[in-house]
């Protein structure tokens, strides 16, 4: 896929085989210009009721378990947070552009809280009625971590770049799983579930809404490092109809942080379409799992609120579930879990439940490039490039855009870097934080300078200081890819089951310890594929 160079030889099978059944793209066998279909459409989850599998969370790993249980013939009722995201709002889109956040951007905040918080030295943050808009930018003590909110999760906010880890770097990022089987089985499961793709690398090279990767490909050859192509989930040829005018412009819209409206493979349509098909697999959205604890009569009482679009509870319903498949996502779940070992509610999680948290080496940085290097107005918001030096300096540098809409004359970067610094969520009067300092951020730092200081010395430009705070060069404050918390074979045993509790299995970001190397969704969509096998054959297998 592209020259091979970020990812696993594994992946190139899957743009050799088409994935048919219930999935597919945005588009599908429908019209062009179809809005988000409906995750489900059933009735939310009512008091006393009893499941055989209760999913709490609706990303890549729920989304994993979810289908695969239904397809072993198992009932199953996910529990998500966030919207359904299928109802249009009055002007006529689902989703705002990233360019003009309205109510629906963010998670029950009363103003944006943009990654960029400035831009030409004027902060851009603006008031916005409190919603349950689709991003939640939860503050812990030293960091903000980004989060999808709604079903199909972080699909629906994130870029899309479905990268396999290097095969190489796959024994530092899962050390107790088999490499031969993920690279053999479960990351191209996991490719062909999600729909993944590559661009055109002869489009690319001639297409104005990618001017700012060639540029950037430009300074990375120059300098030295190695430029790749690396695959995603949108739609490409969709994508191509944007450019020439023929379809409506979702990408070349500025639509991504917030949402996409059109060429976007998230979950609602692949994984969650084909759960959605099999009958088996209803959801109720705006839901909110408080409490989980062993039943006197076997399985597990669930009790759970039902919110409001202004975040008010209107209910709380206690369920009962047979198995209980935790997949909040890396804070969501670790948060839950923190709680309910202190509380005495599931008093035998082990004391690894919290800990081996990290941000995926996160780090953001802009440079301010030569007025003959311009990165162009029209801008697609969808990455399919990277800087690979991971083996020398530590860090994978997506090459991302600036959507703003005119021209900035400015590269701006995405890094994942090898940082070793973790995280731990406690507990403390009454509520769960997360203790992480932004100092710890100084390795992602140096890391990603390893790169942009050599490309600034090269092209004789400077870093860019208007965008994360006044004269201030690097975005240090967050993470869009928090992984960790209920580390695989540490807090769980191999396969995700629960210490202590029989019944009870972390299936999303909770079990990666921290760091993948790249791009997290692919490797925590092709464990979930691992271990609901495994517990399938396992655990519900006569």
């Amino acid at each position: 896929m592209g020259d091979g160079t970020a990812c696993s030889s594994g992946t190139a099978a899957f743009s050799r085989r088409r994935f048919i059944a219930g999935t597919g793209s945005i588009l599908g066998a429908t019209a062009l210009g179809l809005r988000a279909t409906p995750a489900a459409a059933a009735a939310p989850i009512g008091n006393g009721a009893h499941v055989p599998a209760l999913v709490i969370g609706t990303g890549y790993g729920g989304s994993v378990a979810a289908l695969r249980l239904a397809q072993a013939g198992v009932d199953v009722h996910m529990i998500e947070m966030g919207m359904a995201w299928d109802t249009p709002g009055s002007d006529g889109k689902i989703f705002c552009a990233t360019t003009a956040p309205d109510y629906r951007s963010y998670w029950l905040r009363t103003k944006t809280k943009q990654p960029l918080s400035n831009f030409l030295g004027f902060p851009i943050d603006r008031e916005i009625p409190k919603y349950t808009g689709i991003l939640d930018a939860e503050d812990f003590s030293g960091i903000t971590v980004y989060q999808g909110r709604g079903v199909g999760g972080g699909s629906l906010v994130n870029g899309g770049m479905a990268v396999t880890p290097r095969r190489e770097n796959f024994g530092a990022v899962l050390p107790s799983v088999n490499a031969d089987e993920m690279y053999n089985v479960y990351y191209p499961r996991a490719n062909t579930g999600l729909g993944v793709g590559t661009i055109d690398p002869a489009w690319f090279d001639t297409t104005d809404c990618y001017q700012f990767a060639r540029v950037g490909r430009k300074h990375a050859q120059r300098s030295g490092f190695p430029f790749v192509f690396v695959p995603d989930v949108y739609d490409w040829d969709y994508m191509k109809r944007e450019a020439a005018g023929t379809a409506t412009r979702s990408a070349l819209a500025g639509e991504i942080l917030y949402g996409n409206n059109h060429g976007k493979k998230t979950l609602q349509h692949t994984y969650l379409a084909r759960a959605k098909a099999t009958g088996r697999v209803n959801i109720s959205p705006l839901h909110r799992v408080t409490s989980v604890s062993a039943a006197s009569g076997g399985g597990y009482t669930v009790v759970i609120e039902q919110l409001t679009t202004s975040g008010g509870v209107t209910a709380t319903k206690t369920v009962t579930a047979d198995r209980v498949f935790f997949a909040a996502g890396s804070v969501g779940t670790s948060k839950l879990l923190v709680k309910l070992k202190a509380t005495g509610a599931l008093p035998n999680l082990n004391s690894e439940v919290g800990k081996g948290w990290g941000d995926n080496g996160n780090v953001m940085c802009g440079r301010a490039n030569h007025m003959w290097d311009p990165t162009g107005a029209l801008q697609s918001t969808i990455p399919c490039s990277g800087i690979d030096n991971w083996a020398a300096g530590g860090v994978f540098a997506e090459v991302a855009p600036l959507p703003t809409g005119i021209e900035t004359y400015a590269s701006f970067y995405l890094s994942i870097t090898k940082n070793p610094n973790r995280g731990q969520f406690s507990w403390s009067g009454g509520k769960v934080d997360l203790n992480w300092q932004t100092a710890w951020k100084q390795p992602a730092i140096d890391m990603a300078k390893t790169i942009f200081d050599k490309i600034n010395s090269k092209e004789g430009t400077i870093y860019r200081t208007d965008l994360f705070g006044t004269y201030k060069i690097w975005g240090d404050h967050l993470t869009y890819h928090p992984l960790g918390g209920a580390v695989l074979n540490k807090a769980t045993d191999n396969h995700g089951r629960l210490h202590g509790h029989p019944g009870l299995y972390v299936i999303d970001g909770a079990l990666i310890p921290g760091n993948t190397s790249v791009n997290p969704f692919v490797t925590i969509t092709a464990l979930a594929e691992r271990n609901i096998e495994k517990i399938i054959a396992a655990d519900l297998r006569p």
